[in-house]
């Protein structure tokens, strides 16, 4: 089996640290990008710091490591929300301008430029993937109030819609996949079963994301898996 390049952003903890392990073989490269350093200590793990409320800097510190490298899978799964995001007292009135920037920044602009800067080291895979890690926050007809989050998870779709678009002359597959409520609190080393019986099974165990994420993995280039929604069960905000 040959060996691939995983670029992931958003590694430092829950989802991200979780796909950095269960997904990539040894054999792998993995580049995981964060503003917090990784507490993964495998081997073929290369970290990039970077500030992705920044986004042209960030794009260009990515690109500097991997400049002309092949890459095959492109994982965006980055989400910052509104400070009082899911609390009774969240009112969009009060979201300041720096609050609703940042977010804009790191959940769109610097997804966008992410993508745009590496289509060409995707272009070299016979087989290349892009994965946006989404929300059923960004779902018709949710029940959710967080207005700035909504709004990005939304855009994220509008993105894999067009991108597919423009990037099907070149084989590369683009998906979103969008989570309900995570049991992020625990690691791939919990058994699914435990987590299911600790959480009431309220929350999506990591385990069930990782399939759904190997499985877009796992198509051929003949394919393209444009949309999964995954909400919890119990969740009854979609």
């Amino acid at each position: 089996m040959m060996s691939k390049t995983y670029v992931v952003y958003g590694v430092s903890k829950g989802l991200g640290q979780a796909i950095i392990e269960a997904l990539p073989t040894d054999q792998d490269q993995i580049y995981g990008i964060s503003r917090s350093k990784p507490s993964c200590n495998r081997e073929n793990l290369h970290w990039i710091k970077a500030d992705l409320s920044q986004a042209e800097q960030s794009r260009d510190q990515v690109k500097a490591v991997l400049q002309t490298k092949p890459v095959d899978y492109l994982i965006y799964n980055v989400g910052i929300w509104e400070a009082l995001a899911f609390d009774p007292a969240y009112d969009f009135k009060a979201c300041s301008d720096l609050e609703i920037a940042t977010m804009l920044q790191t959940n769109i602009h610097a997804c966008l430029l992410a993508i745009q800067s590496l289509i060409e080291n995707l272009k070299q895979s016979p087989n290349a993937k892009i994965i946006l890690i989404g929300s059923t926050w960004g779902l018709d007809n949710h029940k959710g109030k967080e207005v700035v989050f909504s709004t990005t998870k939304y855009a994220l779709r509008g993105m894999v819609h067009a991108l597919r678009e423009n990037l099907r002359q070149d084989r590369i597959g683009i998906s979103i996949v969008n989570l309900g409520y995570l049991a992020t609190e625990f690691g791939l080393d919990t058994p699914t079963e435990q987590v299911i019986e600790q959480t009431q099974a309220e929350l999506i165990p990591l385990q069930d994301v990782m399939l759904a994420l190997k499985f877009i993995l796992a198509t051929s280039h003949a394919s393209c898996v444009k949309e999964i929604n995954i909400p919890a069960m119990a969740d009854e905000n979609v």
